[in-house]
């Protein structure tokens, strides 16, 4: 009895074990939580990082609605943020990312972690479908681009809108810009 017992206890480990490795192995694996206060502290510090280059340079703030979106366009149409500048270029898509929060309820900003690393996202609250507004302005401007900040928020709130919940009585979520 003692080693059949052994016995059951050994292949309860080795399967255990089996299941967790091919978790840890498998590269479609992906994970998302709650921010942390570091996480928190990190999106507030960009929000001010960019506040402060909108304040000295252009001589408005951000506001954190869609008046934002003409000021980032202004940031990067006279180019205030220097080609190799990712943290300010990230910064910059913080800034797009709290637009677009405030635009569509349905979506939080999240850590979303798979095989590549961890990213600061916009996911939808019901599904696992994210957005990273963080590098949506930062890829394009790393390779010399000067991205349309609205034709950017709206393609993005508009891909991500078919995994939202329905709206009540028919109504189609629009996107725009102003």
């Amino acid at each position: 009895m003692k080693a059949s017992i052994k016995w059951l206890t050994f292949i309860a480990l080795v399967v255990c074990s089996s299941v967790q490795a091919q978790q840890n192995d498998n590269p479609d694996v992906v994970t998302i939580s709650d921010l942390s206060w570091t996480d928190e502290s990190f999106l507030s510090q960009q929000r001010a990082r960019i506040d402060r280059l909108a304040r000295e340079n252009l001589g408005s703030q951000i506001r954190g609605d869609k008046s934002d979106l003409s000021t980032l366009q202004r940031i990067i149409d006279r180019e205030l943020v220097k080609k190799d500048d990712t943290i300010t270029q990230q910064a910059l898509g913080v800034v797009l990312g709290d637009v677009m929060l405030k635009d569509e309820q349905e979506l939080t900003w999240k850590v979303y972690e798979d095989k590549v690393g961890r990213s600061r996202a916009l996911c939808a609250m019901s599904v696992e479908e994210c957005l990273f507004p963080v590098t949506m302005l930062s890829r394009r401007m790393r390779v010399g681009l000067k991205p349309d900040v609205k034709k950017v928020y709206v393609e993005a709130l508009e891909l991500i809108a078919e995994s939202l919940p329905k709206l009540p009585y028919g109504e189609v979520r629009e996107y725009k810009a102003y």
